[in-house]
């Protein structure tokens, strides 16, 4: 009887602790054999019945093998927790029309790995498939076999369960086009990409989807000013549908919804910003990035200085974002993603909902190894702060700064400092019978050239500084030569106020000096607007480059005519010269006439006036002014909305 009593008691003590060790362990479903069918409208776990779905980002992707299938060909469909090793217990997946009806379509075959079995919805076997146990997996990989007598658009929903009360519902893949068998691809079939540990570290916040088959009229446009926000660049691009870059957010309940396109033909890259301000720091950035042929998202923040450079960072930013839908066709980048309503990366706390945001669009050519590379196709800011709720379509921000540091460089050097230089070169002998303010007119002249140069240089600096918000990010050829440039003019006119005496044993030096200075600072200027034409700030045509060129040629051409003039100029003064009557020889005589030459024209004045008059408008007013009038109309032409609004409240 005893050993009975015991037995009893070591039975129930064993029973009392695979109790408490089931209890610890993660609760999963209370469907460990899969979904019942009775579900398949709803697709809605019945977790003891008052258990409602997560309204976050699910921490899960479906993704495709491929974006386009054949009729009655097979497709590889996962699913996947992000990142990669992420844990579920059951799920529940099938294919639907993106159109109403929103039938179920297709068929899935037998899992080989015996993790899933198939469900039969409504009349149709096969159609659904969950999972067959409740045990922890990592991953799923199914094979769809498309219907045979369907044509179309569908998308896979998933409802996927992390444990008994932790689930989400109506997970999207990307969207697969079904078509004719002779119209799909060869490589329908092929093997998904995987996450590399090497090219993203493990705590990125990324993800990765097929790429998808735009419509013929592109649906980005669809609801803007209607249902979504919408920012386009260049402006005015919403209405013709041909953005260059574009950004739309759309509110749906908890989740807020970015849309990210951009066209250019050659872009690495595409991101959407939030800022507090219309410049880049301190801004929780989305990026889109084409990788293997499918579009990856990232999250990422920049970070202003002293705290960072403005480069745009993965680490620490957390999940709260979630690729749902991209494409990658012929080179145009489009993706959206949906976003929890807050973010923390560090301090700050990005609320979408009670918060006022800019939108910065930007997209680059390259891409570096943990982010992406220097915004060099569009980098625009919205004019104004908005609420994400408030549905409207924005503007960019005036580039006025920006605007006026090019038209004040192209000015200052291709206008006044050219100029001036003619001036100083070859009208000393030609321009001395009158004066300006008690100087030669071609001394002062000169001078107010010179002067308009520099305060023009000056100016122009501090406005792109100010515009850029400090020192560029990308070093480029334009800035280096620009500061060169900067530098050099900076100096010039200190050192002409130290300008020794005419007699002075130093003066030969000071005018090399000044020569030199002068000659390569134009030089330099020149070879610096050159490289500004391929700047997309600068937003000026291609055949700029031909306008600059004629410029230079002209410029050439003008200063070998000169050169000419002058030589015929000496030669007429050696010919008067020994031409001089005995009486003109006498001391007194040849002293007057010397002092007499001092203050007239030179001889060839009368002629060299008028060739330089017809030939010298070339260089200086026709040309330049069209050069100048030209450019600035070009680079405000854009922005002229933006121009009226300033001056025309």
């Amino acid at each position: 009887m005893m050993k009975e009593e015991n037995r009893l008691v070591f039975f129930s003590s064993k029973i009392f602790v695979l109790l408490i060790v089931a209890q610890t362990l993660p609760r999963i479903y209370a469907f460990p054999n899969g979904a019942p069918e009775k579900v398949c409208d709803t697709m809605l776990p019945f977790h003891g019945g008052g258990i409602l779905p997560a309204n976050s980002v699910p921490p899960f992707r479906i993704e495709t093998s491929s974006s386009v299938v054949g009729q009655g060909q097979v497709l590889r469909v996962y699913i996947a927790g992000v990142p990669n090793g992420l844990q579920f217990g059951g799920f529940m997946i099938q294919a639907r029309q993106i159109r109403p009806p929103y039938e179920i379509m297709g068929q899935f075959n037998p899992s080989e790995s015996g993790h899933s079995k198939l469900m039969n919805c409504g009349n149709s076997v096969g159609n659904s498939a969950t999972h067959s146990h409740a045990g922890p997996k990592a991953e799923i990989s199914l094979e769809w076999q498309s219907p045979i007598d369907f044509e179309g658009d569908v998308i896979f929903n998933s409802t996927v369960a992390q444990s008994y009360d932790t689930f989400w519902v109506g997970i999207p893949s990307n969207t697969v086009r079904v078509v004719k068998r002779d119209l799909a691809p060869q490589n329908y079939s092929t093997p998904r990409p995987r996450f590399s540990p090497s090219s993203r570290p493990p705590y990125v916040p990324a993800y990765e989807q097929p790429v998808t088959t735009p419509m013929p009229d592109d649906p980005f446009y669809d609801e803007c000013e209607s249902a979504k926000i919408c920012f386009g660049i260049p402006d005015g691009c919403l209405e013709k549908r041909n953005c260059v870059n574009a950004g739309a957010i759309k509110v749906r309940g908890n989740i807020h919804e970015f849309e990210i396109l951009c066209t250019a033909k050659d872009a690495a890259y595409v991101a959407l910003g939030l800022s507090d301000d219309d410049k880049m720091g301190d801004d929780l950035v989305t990026e889109c990035v084409p990788q293997n042929g499918r579009v990856a998202m990232y999250s990422s923040y920049t970070s202003a200085p002293p705290n960072g450079n403005y480069g745009a960072k993965r680490n620490g930013v957390p999940l709260t974002a979630r690729l749902v839908e991209s494409s990658f066709i012929n080179g145009a980048i489009y993706c959206k993603v949906e976003r929890d309503q807050t973010t923390k990366v560090g301090n700050r706390v990005f609320d979408l909902v009670n918060k006022k945001y800019f939108l910065l669009l930007a997209s680059g050519k390259s891409l570096k190894d943990a982010g992406v590379g220097y915004h060099d196709i569009i980098k625009s800011s919205s004019s104004k702060a908005i609420s994400l709720a408030e549905i409207q379509s924005l503007s960019a921000a005036s580039p006025i700064l920006l605007r006026l540091h090019g038209a004040f460089m192209i000015t200052a050097w291709i206008g006044t400092t050219s100029l001036g230089i003619i001036l100083a070169r070859y009208f000393k002998q030609t321009w001395t019978g009158s004066q300006l303010c008690g100087k030669d007119q071609w001394f002062a002249w000169h001078r107010i050239c010179m002067v308009s140069t520099w305060s023009l240089t000056m100016v122009a600096f501090v406005l792109i500084f100010v515009e850029i918000n400090g020192w560029s990010a990308n070093q480029d050829r334009h800035a280096i030569l620009g500061v060169v440039t900067t530098i050099i003019c900076f100096i010039q006119p200190f050192g002409a106020l130290f300008r020794p005496a005419p007699n002075s044993k130093n003066r030969p030096i000071f005018n090399w000096l000044h020569w030199l200075g002068g000659n390569l600072a134009h030089l330099l200027a020149i070879v610096t607007i050159f490289y500004a034409v391929k700047l997309p700030k600068a937003e000026l045509p291609e055949w700029m480059d031909w306008i600059l060129v004629a410029y230079v040629a002209i410029h050439v051409i003008v200063h070998l005519i000169y050169s000419i003039a002058g030589c015929v100029s000496d030669r007429q003064q050696t010919q008067k010269i020994n031409a001089f009557q005995m009486g003109d020889m006498s001391h007194h005589g040849l002293r007057n006439s010397m002092k007499m030459e001092r203050k007239m024209d030179a001889p060839v004045s009368m002629h060299g006036v008028l060739l330089k008059f017809f030939t010298y408008p070339l260089e200086t007013v026709p040309y330049k002014m069209n050069i100048i009038c030209v450019t600035v109309y070009l680079r405000f032409y854009s922005t002229g909305t933006h121009i009226k609004s300033t001056f025309h409240p």
